[in-house]
């Protein structure tokens, strides 16, 4: 925008413009530079994807002030564009429409970084005195956004609110271009704020606090490797109320490494306006509070999903049948469940086992990880190797919905050699429509050591009392079908 600031006694004139359907007034405003013959021209237009005040408004207080200020009126015009994008980017990541719209209006200093973005994008634009079309700012700052996300996760709402100093009050020596340009140096950076001892000689207070949870040094490089945001997290205002949130949650002192290493984005997420808020829209949908020590040891991701994210996964639960009790209880011990894609794996994959007549909420019920198992290179091979073997797509059905992680098992390590040694046990093939667990057994330390004790006593059993029984339970029968030997 320096050309623009620095044109010399801009005079103003109104001159008429074509009426252009809805585009009112048909005017257009004229700045003409006396020491020049560009004209900076400012034509009516409409703000499909923001609350920009049109650029025709400007007419109304044209004649009232300076030229000076109807420029700013337009480069106000483009930032409020230039909010509306982060707010569509930040709904686009889960963000309720509320809640993005709130981050974009607090962020004054990001939105005029983003502003300065158009500015170097469009230098020759500027220099001409041409405005810039709504798709001409999305194409700018949409792949910038991206790339910020992928850089900084979950962490991005914190960059966003705190531009240009997002991660702690002492980040004075790090510049914009570390801050939001994800490179390599970025990462080099980061690992060195974590390696290099103060000017005391004492490690960074980061690396101490977590030395005393049990981590060692090379795991918090490593998860710095994995997020350089984490290297800027405050101590005191990040991560120590986090951690002692899990401890009060019920989580060993022993399990916090854990999480850091797998989630460390959670330490970035606000206590009171994210996590505790979440926490208690789970508890009301079921999930068990007396649980979240273990929901959270096992997935520690659970937590940083957004709320619009949840609410689809429920949704979906409830329309496929499942009841509000059992959605907590199936989020409570399969959290996992929140990282699936309604549209790209839940849905698509309750159809598919409908196709082959299973209960698809009960499934999900029973074992909810096949949900995040891909159709076409494991769910269709299992039923295809039973179709083989001249099982009917009813008896596959029946398999499943007996056996619900039937799908879930290995062809070759699990499926396959179970097979083969069930055709040398003389059994009908029913029984495995009858009896599915089957292959959920060892077959080194339970299918074989039973089946050669039940033949050595002359006995023949059923699968099911051969296998599901306990070992003395197993014995007794034994001894009862043989006459007591």
């Amino acid at each position: 925008m320096t050309s623009l600031q620095a044109a010399p006694r801009l005079s103003l004139h109104l001159t008429p413009s074509e009426h252009r359907g809805q585009l009112l007034p048909p005017w257009r405003l004229v700045l003409s530079p006396s020491s020049s013959c560009r004209l900076y021209t400012l034509i009516s237009r409409q703000h499909p994807i923001c609350n920009a005040q049109s650029y025709a408004d400007d007419l109304l207080v044209a004649s009232a002030h300076s030229s000076t200020t109807a420029l700013s009126r337009l480069l106000a015009a483009e930032r409020e564009e230039a909010k509306a994008v982060l707010s569509l980017f930040l709904r686009q990541k889960g963000l309720r429409s509320a809640v993005a719209a709130r981050i974009a209006n607090k962020s004054d200093g990001f939105i005029e970084h983003l502003s300065s973005k158009l500015q170097s994008a469009y230098r020759s634009r500027y220099a001409e005195g041409r405005e810039l079309s709504t798709p001409e700012i999305r194409d700018a700052l949409l792949p910038y956004l991206e790339a910020l996300s992928k850089e900084h996760g979950d962490s991005l709402v914190e960059v966003v609110e705190n531009f240009p100093d997002p991660f702690s009050a002492e980040r004075e020596s790090l510049s914009y271009s570390m801050i939001l340009t994800p490179t390599s140096s970025n990462k080099q950076k980061a690992i060195a704020r974590v390696s290099t001892p103060t000017s005391g000689g004492a490690l960074p207070e980061l690396v101490l606090y977590l030395l005393d949870y049990g981590m060692d040094h090379e795991e918090i490089k490593n998860v710095v490797r994995k997020f350089p945001a984490f290297a800027y997290y405050n101590v005191d205002r990040k991560i120590k109320p986090l951690v002692e949130l899990l401890l009060e949650l019920g989580v060993p002192r022993s399990g916090i490494p854990g999480i850091i290493r797998k989630r460390p984005q959670l330490c970035g997420i606000s206590l009171t306006d994210n996590l505790k808020p979440m926490m208690a829209y789970m508890e009301n949908i079921g999930v068990n509070k007396a649980q979240w020590s273990k929901v959270i040891c096992r997935f520690p991701a659970f937590l940083t999903y957004s709320r619009q994210k949840v609410e689809m996964t429920v949704s979906y639960l409830t329309e496929l049948g499942v009841s509000k009790e059992n959605i907590g209880k199936i989020l409570t011990r399969c959290p996992h469940l929140m990282s699936y894609s309604v549209n790209d794996n839940l849905r698509p994959t309750a159809d598919y086992f409908r196709s082959i007549g299973a209960d698809a909420a009960s499934l999900i019920q029973k074992c909810p990880q096949a949900f995040g198992l891909n159709i076409e290179s494991k769910l269709k091979p299992i039923t295809e190797f039973f179709l083989e073997r001249e099982f009917s797509i009813e008896e596959i059905g029946i398999m499943v919905n007996r056996f619900g992680i039937i799908h879930t098992l290995s062809l070759q390590e699990n499926l396959i050699p179970k097979y083969e040694y069930f055709l040398t046990m003389g059994y009908p093939r029913y029984e495995l429509v009858k009896f599915p667990q089957y292959f959920g057994y060892s077959l080194e330390q339970r299918i074989k050591p039973r089946y050669a004790r039940m033949t050595g006593c002359g006995v023949r059993l059923i699968l099911n009392q051969m296998l599901s029984v306990s070992e003395t339970r197993f014995e007794e029968i034994l001894q009862k079908k043989s006459g007591g030997f």
